[in-house]
């Protein structure tokens, strides 16, 4: 179903200002210097945000699609603005400051367009997202600044094959770390590194960018049908030219996202991201986009309260064996909402302006074995479960997958380290023993900071040793959305600098974790823990200079979103 036609202007703009003053003068002086005409001074100003980037693959194609995009505003009778922002990838921006570049560029993002957008006035934003962090960077700056906005998914990218196999970012991931653990030679990795991407887009898994584009259309903030899309497809380039033309509607309507980010439009995010068995990440992503939102709402209960009710309906890599074209033939997030129907509130609005439940009248699930109904799912059990417990008094997040667990249940003492490079040495002399519970730290929002660390090389370096179902793994720093690999309780909080029981635990602790009873415990008595309170100091901070610590400074725990509002 198309959005609704253009209608006659309504309102002023606030982008306008008096014909003869200061500000109109001298912005008529800096854009006719742009070669902008004197009378467009008059129309819609639309920022479109661009992360563009030669960095990396996941935004090398942006600028093409921002031109495309400036034509489909420009038709429809308003002035695009090309704005840019940081462009983090993991797999580039990652390499410095052990990977703390990554959560912290985030709310670097959001801050970047509020510098842009709201200095200058402009009526409404389209954000071309992409990777990881810049998708909720975007919507958290919609929520702040509530002028019309719409986010327009810009695709995953194709992958290809290896020695007769398929081959993603995500097997060059795991493989690097089982070439250190030894269980790959280094040659077949880099076979495998030169076959893994065949186009621009973000990785082709359910990790944490395809989980975030899925939550867009969701909370109803990007076209209904625009997730997930390959990269570059005329499908992708025919949802950026319906959003060029219908944010412009949306600045007559003075439709804003806070009329759309809703609790019920987050209650169905949610669900959608638990129907997919979506990254983990997505969890604090959406406390942060609630955060900025103004709303009084705990993302992490709901995640608790709904994943007892909401299967399993979809099976993408890494969570099950489908790819990630074939969901999208399938119906893609349409297909995924249409079978969670009876579950959704149907009411709430999305950026056409209609409701969910008028979106979804047309649409059918083009493959019900890819995407399933509710009473034939592909799994029962949640495949994202949060913890609390006396380690995790807070919070604790396990993205347990699809398959049956043969054990939910899993005691051991713990060995200790405060740093990936610690842990991978131990392991390849090795010291960690089936049994055991890793615990990984200093490696949380503060600690890290921005959750950097590497936890992630960890979990794969186990599963290269074959200790991925013998041990269980505990950390403050959080996961890859392309994680599902052994028992790893991720996002532990309060984290251990803050002296979080996390700070407390020594070599030879039992920890005891049950996904059953969703509980996360130290056995250590109380009066030990008491002596071991009074005695722990914090470690120093890691990176007392730049953004970084900026960052560190200001920085919220994981329940406010980890945002950068008091």
């Amino acid at each position: 179903m198309s959005p609704p036609s253009a209608t006659p202007p309504t309102r002023a703009l606030r982008s306008n200002f008096p014909r003869g003053s200061y500000l109109w003068s001298v912005r008529n002086a800096q854009w006719r210097a742009l070669g902008i005409p004197e009378e467009d001074c008059e129309k819609p100003k639309i920022a479109i945000v661009n992360s563009s980037s030669e960095l990396a693959s996941c935004f090398s194609h942006l600028d093409r699609v921002a031109a495309e995009l400036k034509t489909a505003i420009r038709a429809a009778g308003a002035v695009p603005f090309e704005i840019r922002t940081a462009a983090p990838s993991d797999f580039i921006t990652g390499a410095g400051a052990r990977g703390a570049y990554m959560l912290a560029a985030r709310d670097l993002i959001t801050n970047d367009i509020e510098v842009a957008v709201e200095g200058a006035q402009l009526d409404g934003m389209v954000c071309l997202t992409s990777c990881d962090k810049t998708v909720p960077g975007q919507l958290m700056a919609a929520a702040r600044l509530d002028i019309p906005a719409l986010l327009v998914p810009c695709g995953y990218q194709a992958s290809g094959s290896y020695q007769g196999h398929h081959c993603d970012i995500e097997e060059v991931f795991i493989g690097a770390m089982h070439v250190v653990s030894g269980a790959l030679d280094r040659d077949t990795l880099v076979g495998m590194s030169r076959e893994a991407i065949r186009s621009p887009g973000v990785c082709s898994g359910m990790g944490t960018a395809n989980s975030m584009h899925i939550v867009c259309e969701a909370l109803g903030m990007a076209l209904p049908g625009s997730a997930p899309v390959a990269a570059m497809s005329e499908r992708m380039m025919a949802d950026v030219r319906r959003a060029g033309a219908r944010i412009v509607q949306m600045v007559w309507d003075d439709l804003r996202p806070r009329a759309i980010l809703t609790p019920g439009a987050f209650a169905n995010a949610v669900r959608a991201v638990l129907a997919v068995g979506g990254s983990v990440n997505c969890v604090k992503h959406l406390q942060a986009v609630a955060t900025e939102a103004g709303l009084n709402l705990d993302v992490y209960r709901l995640f608790e309260q709904l994943g007892a009710e909401v299967p399993v309906l979809a099976g993408v890599r890494p969570v099950g064996t489908h790819s990630i074209e074939q969901f999208e033939a399938a119906g893609g997030c349409q297909a995924v909402l249409k079978q969670l129907a009876p579950q959704l509130d149907l009411q709430v609005r999305t950026v056409t302006g209609r409701t969910l439940a008028t979106e979804l009248e047309a649409v059918s699930v083009r493959d019900p074995e890819i995407i399933r109904p509710l009473d034939r799912p592909v799994a029962t059990r949640p495949a994202i479960v949060v913890l609390r417990g006396s380690l995790c008094p807070d919070t604790g997040i396990v993205k347990t997958g699809i398959l049956e667990r043969k054990q939910r249940r899993f005691e051991g003492p713990a060995l200790c380290f405060d740093t990936s490079d610690a842990a991978i040495a131990a392991l390849n002399a090795g010291e960690i023993r089936p049994g055991q519970v890793v615990v990984m730290r200093g490696a949380g929002t503060r600690g890290g900071p921005a959750m950097g660390g590497g936890a992630s090389r960890v979990v794969f370096a186990i599963d290269g040793a074959g200790l991925g179902d013998q041990v269980a793994l505990l950390t403050d720093g959080h996961l890859s959305g392309l994680v599902c690999k052994g028992l790893v309780v991720a996002e532990v909080a309060p984290e251990a600098a803050l002296g979080g029981p996390l700070a407390l635990v020594r070599d030879g602790d039992v920890i005891a974790i049950d996904l059953d009873s969703r509980r996360c415990d130290l056995l250590v008595d109380e009066a030990e823990m008491q002596r071991r309170r009074a005695a722990w100091t914090p470690a120093p901070p890691q990176f007392d200079r730049g953004w970084l610590q900026i960052y560190r400074d200001n920085v919220s725990a994981p329940a406010r979103g980890a945002v950068l509002v008091k």
